[in-house]
């Protein structure tokens, strides 16, 4: 029963992140929805603790940019978030 509590509350939260995350969409500054699927891992992983698509995150996941995923970082490459200098330089800073 705790698996299926954990799974659920996992499901849940993820919902509530989505949905939170697709509610920013009607801003200017709007992440695209292939970021927000891309990066939600990371999100809840690393930023949970600033709203969606504020500017907190954005500065969280920038500072946490070496430990973000290779989708999330594509993800944000291809939206022309962060360019792929930026990447290979803090690549290189890593090793």
């Amino acid at each position: 029963m705790t698996t299926l509590n954990t799974v659920l509350r996992t499901a849940l939260t993820t919902a509530v992140v989505a949905g939170a995350l697709a509610a920013q969409a009607s801003t200017a500054s709007a992440v695209s929805l292939r970021v927000k699927v891309a990066c939600t891992s990371d999100y809840l992983n690393y930023c949970s603790q600033h709203a969606p698509g504020s500017q907190a995150t954005k500065s969280c996941m920038r500072r946490n940019g070496t430990k973000l995923s290779k989708r999330c970082v594509n993800a944000l490459v291809s939206a022309g978030m962060v360019s792929k200098a930026e990447v290979a330089r803090r690549a290189a800073r890593r090793h």
